[in-house]
This record gives structure tokens, C-alpha cells and sequence, in this order.
């Protein structure tokens, strides 16, 4: 469990205005740290009176060095292209989640900063293949097997992190100590990245089929498990406890692994819609996402549209990859705690959902599914030999 008492320091959070960053933020402020949310956006709701707020981006090294003063941590969980559209602007991908991370790491030892933790995926080491209980004994998958960019990069920018551990900080002595955790997928109540699209498609009348083995297995981790998990690793960086994160990776999550659509099967029931009964084969959804993507590179500059699914999402919810917390609850003395989609299907009641769109949200749906369908009849049609070769 989280200790009572944490020393009165200050933390600085990047990507702080983020669903994630308030919640650890808010958290530390209440155990009497005092936090900085460091971020390009405003705060999605109000903070707590003594919260500061800094407007800054990761990508610039100015930014954050002036943010930086009198600090004695960063959690740095600043990062772009986890889902969705966004997986596919790989410029960005790039600038935020690598460029971005060297220069936290630059300026925490200019700034003579000593503890960094970092917020990491599972998805260093999974590309699509099967994974039971692993641990943190697994390699790195290699660069040019992750089948997305935001993984790719995560990848990279976690390795940087973890070389920077024990590094020299400069105008002071000491040394900067680092940690990488690997959450599972996030959910909880008033989540922004994930469920808002899952009960978008729900309500759009997109939520038709699953995919995948029936036993698959995947793992999820509570919002409030994951903010415990980062307050255990600054306090595990800290000398009093001999720095025994200092250069390690923790995989983080409920620590039950579940099936992916029987997990949100309460949500969509409970909103009022059926459970889909048609079972789709891995591999012809995986194809279908490939599409979609090619298409979305072909006209993304003319219609940016949200695709159904990308090639990373059909393998992390439809193939077995779970991790055991071991290591975490050894080191870090974390302890994931119990809970339900039940607070999240009571927000989205709360939000008026649990009922059909309105008819332009509708037609909007509608006309991403039309469109995206005639490019795909227009690609069959050019490349009827790969189409072939490939089913």
C-alpha cells in the first residue's frame, strides 16, 4: 500500500491535464507533495487549489527546463499515437513519444533532478505473439517486428530512459535514477482515449461482431492501481529505500487476465444494446485493419477518418499476452486492488449514454463506414492478386 506520509517535495508531472496525469497528480497533492502538471493542454476539470498548472510541450527543451526548477521528480507519461488515428501520424509519434523523452531526460540532468519515472506499455516486448504470465526477463521485441509506431517508439524511448539511469547531473552531485512501468490498457470512470470510442461504436450500431480465440486472455488496469503503482515507484527511487527501482521495469495491471470483449460485456449490456453473437476469424480482421490503414494513408490529408480498427488493436485485443506482477509487488510492495466496470458504465449514464445517438451523430458514423467500404471495394478491385494471395 501507498505510504501515509511522503516528504514535502515537488513533482513534476508531463502530460499532466491528461486523464492519467490529473489522477496521479491530485493523488500526490493530497499526500502533500507539490505537483506541477506539466502539459500542451488545459486541465479536462478543475484541480485542486495549490496544483499548478505550467502550459508546455515535451517537444521543446525550454519548456520543460524552465519547469523544472527546484524539482525532485518527474513522471514523465507524456506520450502520442496510442489509438486509434492517431497510431498513423508517425511524424508526431515520433517528435512526442522519442524526441520528447530525450529531451525530459536532458533536462532533468541539467536541471539536477534525481528520480524519472517513466511511463511505458506492454507493447516493448508484444507484437502479436502469444504471451503467458511473462515477465521482465523478456527481451525487447525488435523494432522492425512492432506492427505500429506508437510501439516502436515507446520501445525506443524506454530504452533511453533506462540508459540514462545512474547518469551525472550536473552544477550538483548525484546521480539521476530511473524506472519504466508497463501498464495494461487503462479504463475507469470519465476515461478519455479508450471507452468513449468503444461506447461510440456501441451506439452507432458499429459493435456487430467479435473477433479472435474465445479464450484469449488480456489484462486491464484500473486507473487508481496504476496511479498506486507510480507513487510506489518515486518512493522505491528514493535513497532511503536504496533506490531499488533504480534502472528496472515493472509490468503493471489488475493481474487478471480476462478475456477482452467478455470484460466489456457488462458495459454493453448495462447501456442497453445486445452482445454481438458473430465470432470473426483473427486474421480476417487483421487484414481488414491493414486495409483501412492503407487507405487512411492514401487519403488521410483529404478525410482523416477515425478507422474501425488498426493492426495493433486486433492483436492486443484479440491474442493472449499477460504478465505476472511478481517483480512489481517484490520491489515496489504494489498490491492491485479490486474493482468493476461498474463506476464506469454509472459515468456514462451519468453522461446521457445508454440510449441511441441522435440522428447527426448517426449519419456521421454512417458516412465513415460508407466511405471507408468504397475504398476498400476500390482497392480489391486494383489489387486483385494480392487480395487473393493474402486470403
Amino acid at each position: 500500500m501507498i505510504r501515509e506520509q511522503l516528504t514535502k517535495e515537488t513533482v513534476l508531472i508531463t502530460g499532466g491535464c491528461g486523464y492519467f496525469g490529473q489522477r496521479l497528480g491530485c493523488a500526490l497533492h493530497r499526500k502533500g507533495v507539490n505537483v506541477i502538471l506539466f502539459d500542451v493542454r488545459k486541465p479536462a476539470h478543475d484541480v485542486p487549489e495549490g496544483v499548478m498548472v505550467v502550459a508546455g510541450d515535451v517537444r521543446c527543451l525550454s519548456d520543460i527546463e524552465k519547469a523544472l526548477t527546484d524539482v525532485s521528480c518527474v513522471f514523465h507519461s507524456a506520450s502520442y499515437g496510442m489509438s486509434g488515428r492517431e497510431q498513423l501520424n508517425r511524424r508526431l509519434i515520433e517528435d512526442v513519444n522519442v524526441k520528447g523523452t530525450e529531451n525530459v531526460i536532458l533536462a532533468c540532468q541539467r536541471q539536477g533532478v534525481p528520480r524519472l519515472v517513466y511511463t511505458s506499455t506492454y507493447n516493448v516486448v508484444f507484437g502479436g505473439q502469444t504471451i503467458k504470465n511473462g515477465d521482465e526477463s523478456l527481451p525487447y521485441l525488435p523494432l522492425h517486428l512492432h506492427p505500429d509506431h506508437y510501439s516502436r517508439t515507446k520501445s525506443l524511448a524506454e530504452m533511453k530512459v533506462l540508459e540514462a539511469n545512474g547518469s551525472a547531473l550536473e552544477n550538483t552531485e548525484g546521480t539521476l535514477s530511473t524506472c519504466a512501468l508497463r501498464p495494461a490498457g487503462i479504463y475507469g470512470p470519465g476515461e478519455q482515449r479508450h471507452l468513449p470510442r468503444i461506447v461510440g461504436y456501441i451506439e452507432s450500431g458499429l459493435f456487430k461482431f467479435v473477433y479472435g480465440d474465445p479464450d484469449s486472455l488480456v489484462q486491464f488496469v484500473h486507473i487508481d492501481n496504476l496511479v498506486s503503482a507510480h507513487i510506489l515507484a518515486y518512493e522505491a527511487l528514493k535513497p532511503d529505500r536504496r533506490c531499488i527501482a533504480a534502472g528496472q521495469t515493472y509490468f503493471i495491471s489488475d493481474g487478471k487476465p480476462v478475456n477482452n470483449f467478455e470484460f466489456f460485456r457488462p458495459l454493453v449490456e448495462s447501456l442497453g444494446y445486445k452482445f454481438p453473437t458473430i465470432r470473426l476469424p483473427l486474421a480476417f480482421v487483421y487484414f481488414f485493419a491493414f486495409l483501412t490503414e492503407q487507405i487512411h494513408f492514401l487519403v488521410g490529408y483529404i478525410y482523416n477518418f477515425q478507422p474501425l480498427l488498426t493492426r495493433t488493436e486486433v492483436y492486443k485485443t484479440g491474442v493472449t499476452h499477460y504478465f505476472s506482477m511478481e517483480k512489481a509487488k517484490r520491489e515496489l510492495g504494489y498490491e492491485a486492488q479490486e474493482f468493476s466496470l461498474g463506476e464506469v458504465i454509472e459515468w456514462f449514464k451519468s453522461q446521457g449514454h445508454g440510449r441511441r445517438l441522435r440522428g447527426n451523430a448517426v449519419n456521421y458514423f454512417a458516412w465513415n463506414i460508407i466511405f471507408v467500404l468504397l475504398l476498400v471495394v476500390v482497392l480489391l478491385s486494383w489489387f486483385p492478386a494480392v487480395v487473393t494471395s493474402s486470403l
